[in-house]
């Protein structure tokens, strides 16, 4: 039998060695990805200028730029947020505060997560046929809005879910207790109090939706496109897909071109998770229970 002077010890022991290991891991992760941004930052910094943001897309290195692809990015975040909002937040707020809790709704809950971890060009191929072909959309912002709508739509639902399981039920009662009906109370007190975390998993979501480059490659977003984009009809570039088609060009100038336009994609994708970070710790400073 061992001794509990020497079994105290040696979980001493564990979680020292756990606690440097986990810390070797950490550190490791972190300096890989200060390389990456140091390499990234040396190549592309210099070529970050006005001409740059304002160009079209050339068959020069030195004369393209990201205009038609960083407007059609910005196309595709609103259209993407317009479409997923709504059907995300009704969505959500039927499972968690409506649906009754049977084994279809388990089977709905549990398809919903499973959706969240499906590879995107997934959702690509599965958009090719719907929007483009059956609906006859084409290879326009709509499609690609759509699409990733499709990708994101059960990240934000599971969000949103999780913030509205976050609001304690005494907020409910008392609401009901002044007389209030349930979509009174699901409007003006529980949405409310789970704002924070939903707009969050909302920013987190198309913070991802526009880093994706598969399933817009699927649809047929345009590689090589100079007409900016008016309508939510036509042809489209973003930026993911302008990097993947310099990054596909032998010419030296076009790498850095593409190494400039990861630098203002990671930019956007930075902000967007600022200002998450920012209202997530807002909302759970204001709202303690």
């Amino acid at each position: 039998m061992i001794p509990v002077t020497s079994k105290f010890k040696n979980n001493r022991l564990k979680d020292k060695i756990f606690r440097w290991y986990g810390f070797l891991c950490t550190l490791t992760g972190v300096i890989l990805l200060f390389i990456f941004l140091y390499s990234i930052l040396a190549e592309g910094l210099d070529r970050l200028n006005f001409q740059f943001f304002t160009s079209l897309p050339s068959r020069k290195p030195s004369d393209a730029g990201i205009l038609v692809a960083l407007i059609g990015t910005l196309w595709i975040m609103i259209l993407t947020t317009i479409i997923v909002v709504p059907i995300g937040l009704a969505s959500a707020i039927y499972l968690e505060e409506y649906g009754k809790k049977n084994k279809f709704a388990a089977f709905i809950e549990i398809n919903i997560s499973n959706l969240a971890g499906v590879p995107s060009i997934i959702y690509g191929l599965l958009a090719l046929e719907i929007f483009v072909r059956i609906m006859g959309l084409g290879r326009s912002l709509l499609s690609g809005a759509l699409t990733l709508s499709l990708l994101i739509l059960p990240i934000v639902i599971v969000a949103t879910r999780e913030a509205l399981k976050s609001v304690p039920n005494s907020i409910r009662e008392a609401s009901y207790a002044l007389g209030a009906t349930k979509w009174e109370t699901m409007w003006n007190a529980v949405l409310p109090s789970a704002a924070g975390g939903i707009f969050t998993g909302i920013i987190l979501a198309i913070s991802r939706a526009i880093g994706e480059t598969a399933p817009l490659v699927v649809i047929g977003a345009m590689l090589y496109i100079t007409t900016i984009p008016t309508h939510p009809l036509d042809d489209f570039s973003v930026l993911p897909v302008q990097i993947y088609n310099w990054l596909s060009r032998p010419q030296k100038g076009f790498i850095e071109n593409a190494t400039a336009a990861i630098i203002v994609l990671l930019g956007i994708t930075f902000l967007m998770n600022s200002v998450a970070i920012y209202l997530r710790n807002k909302w759970q400073s204001k709202v303690k229970w």
